[in-house]
């Protein structure tokens, strides 16, 4: 018979806390896989519902660009002067879009709290950018608009080096378009990216307002223009009488160029190719905020008779705690 030897009872203790601490292991190992593909699933979640609501946003901003080309083509059929008293020209402040396009018949429905957009809301407007001076006309190289736009960036307090800056650049960029090996920079196609030209964002910043980037030369519609614009586009009008005219207009808008001239109480041979009384480029602005995302969309649109073409859209993307769309003056903003 074999004596067996006792085993002491530290070694057994040891043994038993071997055995628990890999136990113990084993389940933090296995909890944290748990919770990484829990992670992940909630993680495709968050990823799948963000692309459901861009993709929602999107549709709906591409209705409201819609919407507002008909309101601008009704416009047009009315005929007549583009002024800031018809209907276009009232900007829709932020409704929650289930009312909003449920209404009918001056009845609203009961908002259905399933739906998944029942907390999106919807604004927007359209701004005349024919009541800014266009940049595009400075390849003219007329004298009259040089003056105009000296006059502007004078009354601005703008240094005239950064008008020359801009005017030396647009025309490097216009001789260099046919010639695709020229280091010249692009033609900018948008007032922000006179950034391509080198000028400072904040002389773009105090240009915004007053100043667009249209693809064709345009004149300054005097129905909607501010009292900057207009004073700078009439030679020898004084500041006083440009803010009567802004004043007057609001009672009874111009419809004819030389109806204008004689409110202004400028003479009737007073240069008038860079004046008009109606507009042909829009921009639509529009703002869907879908619970805690912001989406903003702006597009340029032309209007040529009866037919409203979009020529360019750009759309912004943040959360509810970004800054929306840059405002723009009451003066010029109008319904989406």
């Amino acid at each position: 018979m074999i004596a067996t030897r006792p085993v002491h009872p530290a070694a057994r203790r040891t043994s038993r806390g071997a055995a628990l601490l890999t136990a113990m292991l084993t389940v933090t190992l296995v909890a944290t896989f748990a919770a990484t593909a829990l992670w992940q699933q909630w993680r495709l979640v968050e990823v799948e519902t963000a692309e459901r609501a861009r993709a929602q946003a999107a549709w709906i901003l591409l209705g409201a660009l819609d919407w507002s080309r008909v309101v601008l083509r009704e416009d047009a059929r009315s005929g007549g002067p583009d002024h800031l008293a018809e209907p276009w020209a009232v900007p829709l402040q932020e409704a929650k879009l289930s009312s909003f396009l449920a209404a009918e018949g001056n009845v609203s429905q009961v908002d259905d709290a399933s739906t998944e957009t029942s907390n999106a809301f919807l604004s927007g407007e359209i701004i005349d950018l024919q009541s800014r001076m266009n940049l595009r006309n400075l390849l003219q190289r007329n004298e009259t608009v040089e003056l105009a736009f000296s006059r502007l960036f004078e009354r601005l307090g703008l240094p005239a080096s950064s008008l020359q800056q801009i005017v030396v650049g647009l025309r490097m960029a216009q001789a260099a378009g046919a010639n695709p090996d020229s280091t010249a920079p692009l033609m900018p196609r948008t007032l922000a990216q006179l950034g391509w030209l080198g000028v400072a964002p904040e002389i773009i910043a105090r240009l915004e307002p007053h100043v667009t980037m249209l693809p064709t030369p345009t004149p300054v519609n005097l129905n909607t223009a501010s009292a900057e614009v207009i004073w700078a586009s009439v030679k020898d009008l004084d500041w006083a009488r440009a803010n009567q005219f802004i004043q007057a207009r609001e009672a009874s808008p111009v419809r004819t160029v030389a109806d204008a001239l004689q409110r202004l109480g400028m003479p009737s041979d007073t240069k008038q190719d860079l004046l008009a009384f109606s507009s042909s480029f829009f921009e639509i602005r529009g703002r869907l905020r879908l619970g805690e995302t912001v989406v903003s969309e702006r597009s340029l649109v032309h209007r040529n008779g009866m037919n409203v073409v979009t020529l360019w859209r750009e759309r912004g993307h943040w959360t509810s705690q970004n800054l929306p769309l840059p405002e723009s003056s009451p003066a010029r903003t109008s319904r989406l």
